[in-house]
């Protein structure tokens, strides 16, 4: 009997451990249904932001934000939100006037420990710039703390109330099969006379009651992904430090917010939108060529070997002045063409011999009158004559066409190889200035004479053009208008594809906007107005090109509004 009730007593104990509290979390993740992960269901918590307060005047924006015991204050420019460095920040506090110090541009930091103190204060916050102060106004609130519930006695009403709440959480049908289960034991409790038996029939009863609650729990679990809990306050997460753990996200309302401190990172910046008069612009394909009065070629007027000068062929990039000797071509002679010049070259020898001894019988006879003066000169002069003839019959032999420079430049295209047989006509150099290009672009409109025109390259950099000329022929149904490169050219390349926005029509009131701004979105495109210090909304626009710079905004914004103008692609992507 005693042996019985011990048994007895043991299996009591396990069947109380496993209906205490901690039962769903046991059977929660693991009596979930496959395929399901109830921890990966819950939505992440929403990012915390730090309490802040901002104010802004004509010249600047200030954003305050709480770091612990530190009050730290954000400063930019109002119209283009860059930092303002080196600005004089006093701040009126409960404590009296205190100075901020500035610990980055744009940044300042004030000791606060008088923000324990108080739920709210109102900050008076006086900024000093180039002999000019702006007083701002800051109301800032802190959020009172979470009070933890207090844990009270547990009491025998309290312990019933739990257990009927628990009963009524069950799945109706799992505490029906608990129940019929239950009449079975006391069935047979009934037709047991042994104390031991009774006990074990009791146990039976309970392990009956506690497999039907688990099941009850483990079914809610399933049909409802998880029991359902109170989710705790948020509260700011303090990193290590002292620094508040921010991010940017994107709002319910379609709008981004974007603390001040990421700001920085991401180097936004705004400008204030204002009607100006523009024309509107055209799109043209074109390519850089080489200006025709500064560039030039080097080809061989005759065929013939290729050979390196004195100090080599030079390599492309290399600057060349005018005459500078780049290359020379040795020509080919024949077997046939060696023959002839070795017979013409003899009879030019023997008219030589012939002349040098009339010429010495002339120079004795002239001392005496026998031969005139006249007669002298006449033969030294056919002399020299015969010399020079021979002369150059042997320079064809063996001097070779020197290729020089035409004009000064660099060399952009080189074709030299030592040895290398050219025909008459071969390119071996093209020199070019650098200083000196142009854009050929292909116009489907007629430009007016004299536009100033603007070409945006292909990684987003931009060039100025001045108009030189319309061809007068069609080239694929378009007409060749050529312009010439302001400013310094380097880095470009002959035949570069880039595109040329010319102007069309004439002058219009519009509002014009950095290219740089318009994010190109699902059905047109986008401009992120700066509504507040923190927060961007992004505006549908349509625009139009205007220039390799700007675009002209035909709806959707006003004039008089701050709109982002560096770093929006950046900003598009925060989600």
């Amino acid at each position: 009997m005693s042996r019985c009730l011990a048994v007895a007593l043991r299996a009591l104990a396990l069947l109380v451990a496993l209906a205490s509290p901690a039962l769903p979390v046991l059977s929660g993740p693991a009596l979930a249904h496959e395929g399901h992960d109830h921890g990966a269901d819950a939505p992440p918590a929403p990012a915390a932001t730090a309490p802040r307060a901002e104010a802004v005047s004509e010249r600047f924006e200030l954003v305050a934000v709480v770091q612990g015991t530190d009050l730290v204050l954000y400063l930019d420019a109002f119209a283009t939100n860059a930092p303002v460095p080196e600005a004089s920040v006093a701040v009126m506090t409960p404590e009296g006037r205190r100075r901020a110090a500035e610990t980055a541009p744009g940044t300042y930091r004030l000791a606060s420990p008088w923000l324990l103190g108080g739920d709210d204060h109102d900050l008076v916050v006086g900024i000093s710039v180039e002999g000019r102060t702006d007083i701002l106004n800051l109301d800032l609130h802190l959020p009172a703390p979470a009070a933890a519930p207090a844990a009270g006695p547990s009491t025998p009403g309290t312990a019933a109330t739990a257990l009927a709440d628990r009963l009524a959480r069950q799945n109706p049908a799992a505490l029906a099969a608990g129940g019929f289960l239950m009449g079975l034991g006391v069935f047979a409790l009934a037709r047991r006379r042994r104390a031991g038996q009774i006990l074990v029939g009791l146990l039976a009863v309970g392990a009956t009651l506690v497999v039907a609650l688990v099941l009850g729990g483990a079914a809610q679990a399933h049909e409802g992904h998880g029991p359902v809990e109170t989710a705790a306050p948020v509260t700011p997460a303090v990193l290590t430090g002292g620094t508040l753990m921010e991010r940017a996200r994107r709002l319910p309302d379609g709008s981004v917010f974007v603390p001040k401190s990421l700001q920085r990172l991401l180097a936004l910046r705004t400008g204030l939108t204002a009607q100006a008069s523009v024309t509107r612009g055209t799109e043209l394909p074109g390519r850089i060529i080489p200006d025709p009065n500064a560039s030039g070629v080097v080809q061989s007027s005759v065929g013939g070997r290729l050979a390196p000068p004195e100090r080599g062929f030079p390599r492309l990039g290399t600057r060349v002045a005018r005459g500078d000797v780049l290359a020379t071509v040795t020509p080919p002679v024949q077997a046939v063409d060696v023959s002839d010049m070795r017979q013409r070259q003899g009879e030019l020898d023997q008219q030589i011999a012939i002349l040098e001894r009339r010429v010495g019988r002339f120079e004795r006879l002239s001392s005496t009158g026998a031969v005139a003066q006249t007669q002298l000169d006449d033969a030294r002069s056919e002399l020299v004559g015969l010399r020079d003839r021979r002369a150059a019959l042997d320079a064809i032999r063996r001097e070779p066409e020197a290729l020089v420079a035409p004009v000064d430049g660099v060399i952009a295209e080189a074709n030299a190889v030592a040895g290398a047989m050219a025909a008459p006509g071969t390119v071996v150099y093209r020199i070019v200035d650098p200083g000196k290009l142009w854009v050929e672009a292909l116009s489907f409109e007629a430009l007016a004479e004299g536009s100033r025109a603007t070409a945006r390259l292909g990684d987003g950099g931009t060039l100025r053009l001045a108009y030189r000329g319309t061809g007068l022929a069609d080239r694929n149904q378009a007409v060749p208008v050529q312009f010439a490169i302001e400013g310094d050219g380097r880095g470009l390349r002959l035949g570069q594809f880039v595109t040329v926005l010319a102007p069309v029509g004439q002058a219009r009131p519009g509002l014009p906007v950095a290219r740089s701004g318009v994010v190109r979105a699902e059905g047109g495109s986008l401009i992120y107005e700066h509504v507040s210090a923190e927060r961007f909304m992004g505006r549908p626009v349509r625009v139009a090109p205007l220039d390799a710079d700007r675009m002209l905004v035909e709806d959707g914004i006003a004039a008089g509004h701050r709109v982002v103008v560096q770093g929006a692609e950046l900003l598009d992507q925060i989600r």
